[in-house]
């Protein structure tokens, strides 16, 4: 059996494993824990705190500083509503791509990294391999900020960190923050005849979206001339507002839900105190003139920094030169890389599919997409049994991450 081949048997099993982010992904990670310890890797299985989802942190070689890890989330979007014109979860094959959900976001990358395995083992004679396999990417990157934590609190220090998103094996260096908040308004209720007797919750939290709209200008305005990202400014949609029941009751209960997508850690804090400041100033002193019980509480969905494009990215150059690519890109869409960089590992993008296939009905992955990412891992992992890859961060790299 060929490895592109052993790849597509692997992606099958995965793919049958419906591990939609309000799932366990319990079976996945056991079956992936089980094919890398049968190949000789150290696997650690951490469990989030309901019990009912999982990281899993994988070793080969040395137990070190330094090496390389190869890391992907297991979680995937729902496929509810969407006309799909096969069964989501049993990988089918048809004109040279493989459809299910999953494919390409992103257990075809998954898939190639255990097909790999055995040379992954034998490369890590030098420095370590690690596989970080997470849960909860799509709603918040929850699985990777714990996992960032348990490395940082064990002191487990990589050099390079490989993420596996589809690319279309193309190299991506940057991309933008994502910060997703549910903003609840708990006014009063009243006759609709009568508006100024009540608080209503509907009126003040569309102040509240008139301010984030105002502020979306002002961050037009913020951005940096250079800047690699499109569009170049930090950008905040409105995704959500929830509130009342009937024409003529003031609504008392309001929920807003939105996002922003930073640039920068400057532009995130601008965001969140300019906000904070409204309401405290202005929304909240109104609504508790009529309702002293009224409150604004926000909930934060997720803060995931974004990545940094960096002077010196030794995962960058290597996987630019073993790709072939001609230089690094910028994306808007967010992932895990960010929080790795801020552990000081130098970070990029690189895995098989297209972004415009994730996410919707009938994705798919080309297995010409596979055979390209599994000939990139197996050259990065020979360049790694070399020595070529993988030494400890250093001072440089870990005070520029973030």
């Amino acid at each position: 059996m060929s490895k592109l081949e052993e790849t597509t048997a692997i992606l099958a099993d995965l793919i049958g494993f419906a591990t939609i982010s309000s799932d366990s992904n319990l079976d996945a990670i056991a079956y992936i824990a089980d094919h890398l310890a049968t190949h000789g890797a150290r696997v650690e299985v951490l469990r989030d705190p309901s019990g009912e989802k999982a990281n899993l942190w994988a070793s080969f070689g040395p137990e070190e500083d330094g090496g390389l890890v190869l890391s992907g989330h297991s979680d995937v979007v729902p496929v509810a509503e969407q006309p799909w014109t096969s069964d989501p979860f049993a990988l089918r094959e048809a004109e040279g791509r493989l459809y299910g959900r999953g494919t390409c976001d992103m257990k075809g990358f998954i898939a190639a990294v255990l097909a790999l395995a055995p040379q992954l083992q034998a490369a890590a004679n030098l420095r370590p391999i690690h596989i970080a396999i997470t849960h909860d990417e799509e709603v918040g990157c929850i699985g990777a900020r714990s996992l960032v934590e348990v490395l940082k609190a064990r002191g487990i220090r990589p050099a390079l960190a490989l993420i596996g998103e589809p690319t279309q094996m193309q190299v991506v260096e940057g991309h933008k923050g994502v910060c997703e908040y549910t903003v609840r308004f708990t006014g009063s209720e009243g006759h609709g005849s009568a508006p100024e007797r009540g608080t209503n919750a509907v009126e003040y939290a569309t102040r509240y979206i008139a301010q984030l709209l105002s502020l979306r200008q002002e961050l037009k305005a913020r951005a940096p001339q250079n800047s690699p990202f499109e569009p170049p400014e930090t950008t905040i949609n409105i995704g959500a507002l929830h509130g009342g029941h009937a024409h003529n009751v003031i609504p008392g209960y309001a929920t807003l839900e939105w996002e922003m997508r930073p640039i920068n850690e400057d532009d995130m804090a601008f965001v969140k105190t300019r906000v904070a400041e409204y309401c405290q100033a202005e929304l909240l002193p109104q609504m508790r003139a009529v309702t002293p019980g009224a409150e604004i509480t926000t909930e934060v969905i997720g803060e995931v920094t974004g990545l940094e494009p960096m002077p010196e990215n030794r995962i960058r150059d290597m996987v630019q030169q073993l790709t072939g690519a001609n230089g690094a890109h910028c994306v808007p869409f967010g992932t895990e890389a960010g929080l790795f960089q801020q552990l000081g590992i130098q970070a990029v993008l690189c895995g098989p599919g297209s972004i415009e296939q994730a996410h919707k009905p009938d994705e798919f992955v080309e297995l010409d997409q596979l055979a390209q990412c599994l000939e990139m891992l197996e050259k990065l992992a020979i360049l790694h049994g070399s020595g070529s890859l993988g030494s400890a961060p250093s001072a440089t790299v870990e005070n520029g991450a973030g």
